[in-house]
């Protein structure tokens, strides 16, 4: 039997966080607060540097950026129409119909209701192994390098995007913010302290470190395709 080792991490952590005088991280202590407030002051005092130009459409040069860092991309009217986009998607390449989806998703109908399209397996749960396509959501696009802030939680887990052989990312093209102290001023304005764990996604999985040879999928999926919502 593989041993839980939840119990043994959260041992540690304890002992680490009563260490630095942080307390339980449910109630916050009085540390806890002043190193919040010290850090929102620190942020409020100093002007952020310039960043580049993205011109006049944030979305159009998020979707350029995207495409050149290898992502693909779709726009849809609504949450409506996001079934058929990925049904379509995946019966043009031929790829699994099989999906594992972020739980938070289970509100959405999924029946793809076309006879040209195929019906597409859908299952709301973190993918295991032999999942080949993952479909998630992200907090964010930035545009300034077409990439994507995705934030886990139990019901949007981190797995979706990094153990699937194709990532399908739905973004609502009003969360589409110009650079990357946008996103993160977006995430502390909405959740105040980062998740366990925030990725940021540019792209399919890369590397050339063997004989300068570009090997896609080296360390997480082959494809990423975006679906813009709104």
């Amino acid at each position: 039997m593989i041993p839980d080792t939840s119990l043994a991490r959260q041992s540690i952590l304890r002992r680490i966080r009563q260490a630095q005088g942080h307390g339980d991280p449910a109630k916050g202590s009085p540390a806890d607060l002043a190193r919040t407030r010290d850090r929102d002051a620190y942020l409020h005092e100093h002007p952020r540097g310039l960043g580049p130009s993205i011109g006049a459409d944030v979305v159009e040069h998020f979707c350029m950026q995207a495409q050149r860092m290898g992502s693909t991309f779709d726009r849809v009217p609504g949450e409506s129409e996001v079934p058929q986009a990925i049904a379509r998607y995946l019966a043009e390449r031929q790829l699994s119909l099989h999906i594992a989806a972020w739980p938070s998703f289970s509100h959405i109908d999924f029946s793809t209701n076309s006879p040209d399209l195929p019906v597409l397996d859908i299952e709301f749960r973190a993918p295991r192994g032999d999942d080949l396509v993952g479909l998630g959501g992200a907090f964010a696009g930035i545009a300034e390098t077409g990439t994507i802030m995705l934030l886990s939680s139990a019901q949007t887990p981190a797995s979706t995007h990094l153990l699937p052989e194709t990532h399908i990312a739905l973004l609502s093209v009003e969360r589409i913010v110009p650079h990357y102290e946008d996103a993160f001023a977006l995430m502390r304005d909405q959740y105040g302290e980062p998740p366990r764990a925030m990725n940021l996604v540019s792209g399919p999985s890369r590397t050339a470190d063997i004989e300068q040879t570009l090997v896609m999928g080296a360390h997480g999926p082959y494809r990423v395709h975006i679906i813009l919502v709104g």
